[in-house]
């Protein structure tokens, strides 16, 4: 199988491991290419989990370093998670994973992200959106929608992140037509700027879900639209670089995907399934 992961997270943001660390291990796994995309800066963020702005040139400093110091090993990128709401200029990076973590409600941002916590999540459904948990994912997916033309990005990170917390549809059902028709329009939308989409591990290596980001039925929908995807694990740890990946390409082969991709000096490249 050709492994490569282009979206981890190292400890200039909220990751457990050095970017040393990550690299070592994706190389020692084996991986032909290997990305760090740390969370871009947010000037309102303040609990840690993303870069401040001297991180962020420490960050893009050490990864060149590494990424020449590795060059015989591993094809080593640097990316930057570029949420919807970050002001950072991306042009220093060599790929962009764009991303939304908050949403707005009243005109005013909140400043916890919809992955923070299953009680958080709770919490804003009941104070912001009178405990109608659908109207919560709807705004989340209105937010998502805007990604692709507002940071640029060369991939769609995590489409459905609102579900993080939603396993067996604890929060809200995925099967009511509110919440499809709201995350296949964002997904519409998306697909008018960016069309790769990641397929990411990430909930299922921390929380132990069942199902990646985006969910099976929103695999089917890319599908069916002609759009790629990549595999992600959004690993902050370094045991979870790739996790799971063999039996994803599994489940997109199930789906009828018949490619993926990964990422080259020259841009995407696609790898049969």
């Amino acid at each position: 199988m050709f492994l490569s992961d282009f979206h981890t997270h190292p400890v200039f943001g909220d990751g457990n491991n050095t970017c040393r660390e990550m690299i070592e291990a994706a190389a020692a796994r084996g991986l032909a290419a290997y990305g760090i995309s740390e969370h871009s800066h947010m000037d309102y963020c303040g609990d840690g989990w993303v870069m401040i702005p001297a991180g962020e040139r420490e960050y893009k400093k050490e990864m060149r370093a590494l990424q020449s110091e590795f060059s015989d090993r591993i094809e080593l990128f640097v990316g930057v998670e570029q949420d919807i709401t970050s002001g950072s200029p991306t042009d220093e990076y060599d790929y962009v994973i764009g991303s939304a973590h908050v949403i707005t409600v009243g005109g005013k941002m909140l400043h916890s992200a919809v992955d923070s916590s299953k009680e958080r999540a709770s919490a804003v459904i009941n104070e912001c959106f009178g405990g109608d948990a659908l109207s919560y994912a709807e705004k989340y997916f209105e937010t998502a929608a805007a990604v692709a033309k507002v940071t640029k990005c060369d991939i769609v990170g995590h489409f459905d992140l609102v579900n993080k917390y939603n396993e067996a549809d604890h929060l809200f059902s995925t099967a009511d037509p509110r919440y499809q028709k709201a995350a296949t329009d964002a997904m519409d939308e998306l697909l008018k700027t960016c069309r790769v989409f990641e397929v990411n591990t990430g909930a299922m290596f921390r929380l132990g879900r069942t199902e990646r980001y985006p969910q099976n039925w929103l695999l089917r929908y890319l599908k069916e639209r002609g759009a790629d995807v990549i595999l992600s694990s959004d690993a902050h740890q370094a045991d979870a670089i790739c996790y799971k990946f063999a039996e994803t390409e599994e489940l997109l082969r199930q789906i009828g995907f018949k490619r993926r991709l990964t990422l080259t000096q020259n841009g995407f490249k696609t790898i049969d399934l």
